[in-house]
């Protein structure tokens, strides 16, 4: 197999001219840098974990691009162009990666509520009436879908227009990719209650084929681009996180996410990320283990 690219999480080789394999890694990263610490059996759980989701996908008719899973860590899926010059995207581009991030939230969380906070989202646009106060962890009025870019350096949020412009999408084309996500989640919230889980937001990502028939592709349902909240905590007002977020409050707490948001806003050099110190990696890898089995109410 070739070797064709290194990834923040993953290894990506090219089986034939139609596969590709990942090899999932132990890398963990945040804020789009990859840490220099390796989580035990991470890459395991997250193969796994997009493995299920996939599968029970594909029993209620919707498609994705896995091929095959190849134990512990490995998955082969369908190859799609990867186009990185958005000019070269158009309405009939077949069998390519559509160059979009679909994020959907259902609870104020995260980094939405400092945009919010910060004006850059006002609570109109989430559904509650003008002069409502955000308060996190509460539940939106309705599902807030929003693209960012997928092949930029850094994630960019986009408009509506933009997203369409730059993936080549007719209004009905990202119509149904929302409606996907909507479907999609429908389903893993479903699923996750059942193990007393909230599915508090997440990211999807799609291709098209040659028929130009769209699927779901990399990961999702995951630690990694999902939140979750354990249900009898929220109920009791606790928002536990049990996913990546742990992660990131633990650079917020440092200080580092703010010196690093200072550089970027100002265009500076942007400070290196240190280490995870062991106890955070070991308690970040049980979680990994740990919510495998909530996630999928099967053993790690």
């Amino acid at each position: 197999m070739e070797h064709i690219r290194t990834g923040k999480v993953k290894e990506v080789y090219a089986v034939d001219e139609n596969t590709l394999e990942f090899v999932f890694t132990d890398n963990i990263s945040v804020f789009d840098k990859i840490i220099p610490s390796q989580i035990p059996r991470k890459g395991e759980s997250l193969c796994r974990t997009s493995k299920y989701w996939f599968e029970l996908l594909a029993s209620k008719g919707i498609k994705s691009h896995l091929r095959e899973y190849l134990p512990p860590n490995r998955m082969r899926v369908k190859r799609f162009n990867i186009i990185e010059d958005y000019d070269q995207i158009h309405e009939d581009t077949t069998n390519y990666l559509i160059p979009l991030e679909i994020i959907c939230r259902y609870y104020a969380a995260g980094s939405l509520v400092d945009r919010v906070k910060s004006g850059k989202i006002k609570v109109e646009d989430l559904g509650f009436e003008p002069g409502h106060v955000i308060k996190k962890g509460e539940k939106l009025p309705r599902p807030y879908l929003e693209a960012t870019t997928k092949l930029e350096e850094v994630d960019r949020e986009l408009d509506d227009a933009e997203a369409k412009d730059i993936a080549g999408l007719t209004d009905a084309d990202y119509q149904e990719i929302k409606d996907t996500v909507l479907k999609v989640d429908e389903i893993i919230a479903e699923e996750a209650a059942k193990r007393g889980l909230i599915h508090c937001d997440g990211k999807k990502e799609f291709g098209y084929d040659e028929e130009r028939n769209l699927m779901l592709i990399d990961t999702f349902g995951t630690l990694d681009e999902d939140r979750w909240w354990d249900a009898v905590e929220y109920e009791a007002g606790k928002m536990e996180e049990l996913s990546k977020e742990v992660v990131r409050q633990y650079y917020r707490g440092t200080g580092y996410h703010a010196e690093l948001m200072e550089a970027r806003e100002k265009g500076l050099p942007e400070p290196d990320i240190p280490a995870l110190p062991q106890e955070v990696v070991d308690q970040v890898a049980k979680l990994y283990a740990d919510m495998y089995e909530r996630i999928t109410g099967e053993k790690f």
